[in-house]
C-alpha cells in the first residue's frame, strides 16, 4: 500500500484539531441600536423598504446618499442589492422600494 504524502499545513491543522485546541463555540453579539429610521411616508415602498432595506442595514445609508440623486441612481443601488447582495427583494417591489427612495432620499423629493 502506497501512502500520499500530505502537505504540511494539512498535517498541523490535523493535528491541531485533535489536540482539543480548536473549540469552536458560538458567539453572541449585540448590535448597537440603529440611530436612525427610515422617513415615514404613505409611498407603498415604505413600508417594503422596512421590510427589505433596513434588515441588512442601517437607514443611515439611504440619507447619505446624495439628495440630487435621480430616480435611475435608486432603481441602480436596489438591483445591485438584489444582484450582488443577494438581498431577498421580490422584483414586484423593487419599483415601489425605488419610487419611495427616489421621493423621499432622491431628487424627486418635494421641498
Amino acid at each position: 500500500m502506497q501512502y500520499q504524502k500530505l502537505p504540511f499545513a494539512c498535517l498541523l491543522v490535523t493535528v491541531f484539531c485533535l489536540s482539543g485546541q480548536f473549540n469552536a463555540q458560538a458567539k453572541d453579539i449585540t448590535l448597537p441600536p440603529d440611530g436612525m429610521q427610515l422617513k415615514a411616508s404613505d409611498l407603498p415602498g415604505y413600508f417594503k423598504a422596512q421590510v427589505n432595506c433596513v434588515a441588512c442595514h442601517s437607514a443611515e445609508y439611504m440619507a447619505y446618499q446624495p439628495p440630487t440623486a435621480p430616480r435611475a441612481y435608486w432603481d441602480a443601488m436596489v438591483k445591485r442589492m438584489k444582484s450582488v447582495f443577494k438581498a431577498p427583494i421580490d422584483d414586484a417591489d423593487m419599483p415601489a422600494i425605488v419610487d419611495y427612495l427616489a421621493k423621499t432620499y432622491g431628487n424627486e423629493q418635494s421641498k
